[in-house]
């Protein structure tokens, strides 16, 4: 059965999913980890691009990195069978160009993206709440893509 999640914006949205541990089991390990130290709250989604995705966990309203530990990339590309493709509304890790550089920060898809597949560790998916997706892509940002208004998470919490 997988793990549940709820990510409370501040502004009331709400996105529920669930985490596959059989895809991506030291993933949704950080991922429950750092929820469980409340690692996510006031934390910003820092990089929205209408028709890919949104990206957050890093930093917060004023952009300063919160530092979290690196794991491994589970990735078909990095030797980790993860069959999880990245269509709408899937969560995976981001990371550097290394492959062993994932952390703390996460995106969640607003369109599918097959490049992605077998190069991030994807590992769970909003069930409910992807009109919460939408609203935030929806955002005016800057040429980095990062929106003039911090988009910030509450919390983020098993569900």
């Amino acid at each position: 059965m997988a793990d549940k999640f709820i990510i409370e914006m501040e502004s009331g949205d709400v996105m529920e999913g669930e985490l596959y541990p059989e895809v991506a089991p030291i993933s949704v390990a950080n991922f429950l980890k750092l929820m469980d130290e409340d690692f996510f709250a006031g934390l910003i989604f820092h990089r929205v691009i209408p028709g890919f995705m949104i990206q957050g966990g890093g930093f917060d309203k004023k952009m300063n990195h919160k530092d979290a530990a690196s794991i491994k990339g589970e990735f078909r590309t990095n030797g980790v069978a993860n069959d999880l493709i990245h269509t709408r509304g899937v969560l995976s890790m981001a990371r550097t160009n290394v492959p062993d550089s994932a952390s703390s920060q996460f995106f969640i898809m607003h369109h599918d993206a097959p490049h992605l597949d077998g190069q991030y560790a994807a590992f769970g998916k909003v069930t409910s709440g992807l009109e919460v997706i939408d609203k935030i892509v929806s955002a005016s940002r800057d040429r980095s893509d990062c929106p003039y208004e911090p988009i910030v998470i509450k919390t983020i919490k098993r569900g």
